[in-house]
């Protein structure tokens, strides 16, 4: 039988980047859904319960490659080359004062992060949500109420998302650009910060892949 490449990409990631993608894969495998391929989350896999496992590790010259395959008969898994694997979508809008903004609504209605400013411009809108899309996924999380550095879990990113408790007790996070400028922030208040953090991953989850209207 013929070989058939669906899909493959070839690019330079940090380790932190390689850490973010693999997270995500793991994420998306513990809860038996889709897994994307690509950052758009265009293409998707999902996979059987259990599959063929390989690890290789070989070294040619002074190049060595570690490959991990995964492999299963094509009728016990679905692919989808054409896929939208994010549950949320970025409305584009001007407000009442002639501003351009934008939100991210998940599919359930809530808005589940904001643009925290409005733009001269649409094109500026659109540049400041793209920032977002780019940086979000692979930001630390700085907790402010703790005396400590950023969670290590995640990476390849020019932004922090900061979570802070408001002066009404109510749990928030923002994102922070390297620049000092807050690029995105929840939208509202919730009532532990544990809420706000399933909220902030909510947004790394779905922002790579949400479509704009």
């Amino acid at each position: 039988m013929s070989e058939e490449t669906i899909y493959e990409s070839e690019e330079t990631r940090s380790r932190r980047g390689l850490a973010t993608y693999f997270r995500r894969l793991a994420r998306r495998l513990s809860r038996g859904e889709p897994v994307p391929a690509d950052e758009e989350q265009t293409v998707t896999v999902e996979m059987p319960a259990d599959p063929e496992f390989e690890v290789e590790l070989e070294q040619e010259g002074e190049m060595v490659s570690l490959e991990i395959d995964v492999e299963w008969p094509a009728d016990e898994g679905i692919i989808d080359t054409d896929a939208n694997a994010s549950k949320a979508t970025f409305d584009l809008y001007e407000d009442n004062a002639e501003e351009w903004r934008w939100r991210l609504v998940h599919d359930n209605g809530n808005i589940i992060a904001d643009s925290s400013q409005g733009y001269a411009s649409k094109q500026k809108a659109k540049q400041g949500l793209e920032s977002v899309r780019k940086n979000a996924p692979g930001a630390h999380v700085l907790d402010t109420s703790k005396d400590d550095q950023p969670e290590e879990d995640e990476g390849a990113s020019k932004a922090t998302f900061e979570l802070f408790a408001d002066s009404g007790a109510k749990w928030r996070w923002r994102l922070r650009h390297d620049n000092g400028e807050i690029i995105a922030d929840s939208g509202q208040g919730y009532s532990s910060k544990q809420k706000a953090k399933q909220g902030l991953r909510s947004v790394k989850t779905n922002v790579r892949g949400a479509d704009i209207r």
